[in-house]
C-alpha cells in the first residue's frame, strides 16, 4: 500500500482528472498514513496538438485554495515543446504554484525520451533569469496576502 511506504508522494494529476478527484486521491493518501503529499499539475488532455496538454492554471489556483498541500507544476510535460516552457512556468507561478519541475538535458536531441520539451543545460540559466521576476512578484504577493490575513 503506497500510503504506508513511509516515503513522500508526488501526486501527479491525471490528464482527465478533475480537481476534486485529484484532491480526493490526496486525501486518501493522507488518511491512510502518508503525511508528505505534494500535488503536481502537468496538464489536461486536449484536442489541440500545439502543446501536449493544457496546463490548468485554474486548477493550480483551486488546489491551493482548497487544500493545505503544496502544489507544483510540470510545464515541460504540459508543453511538450521547450519553446513554451517559460510562458507556462510564468503562468503556473502566477497561479500560485509552490514550485516547478522543468526538464533539462545537456544534449536534448540525444535524450532517451521527451527531447523536444527539454531545455538545453547550457540555456537553463537564461530560463531561470527569464522567470525570476515572476518568482519575486509571487513572493511579494504572498507576503502581502499573509500580512492582510493576519490583520483581518
Amino acid at each position: 500500500h503506497l500510503a504506508r511506504a513511509g516515503k513522500p508522494i508526488l501526486l501527479k494529476r491525471g490528464m482527465a482528472e478533475t480537481v476534486e478527484e485529484w484532491l480526493m486521491a490526496a486525501e486518501y493518501l493522507l488518511v491512510n498514513g502518508c503525511s508528505q503529499v505534494v500535488l503536481c499539475e502537468r496538464g489536461l488532455r486536449s484536442f489541440d496538438k500545439v502543446t501536449r496538454n493544457l496546463l490548468d492554471v485554474g486548477g493550480i489556483a483551486a488546489a491551493k485554495n482548497l487544500s493545505h498541500l503544496p502544489v507544483i507544476a510540470d510545464p515541460s510535460h504540459a508543453a511538450g515543446n521547450r519553446l513554451y516552457v517559460p510562458a507556462l512556468s510564468k503562468a503556473a507561478i502566477a497561479a500560485g504554484a509552490d514550485g516547478l519541475i522543468v526538464e533539462s538535458h545537456p544534449d536534448p536531441v540525444n535524450a532517451f525520451s521527451d527531447a523536444s520539451q527539454q531545455i538545453p543545460s547550457a540555456s537553463f540559466k537564461e530560463y531561470l533569469d527569464d522567470i525570476a521576476p515572476w518568482i519575486e512578484l509571487a513572493k511579494k504577493s504572498r507576503a502581502a496576502a499573509s500580512a492582510a490575513k493576519k490583520q483581518a
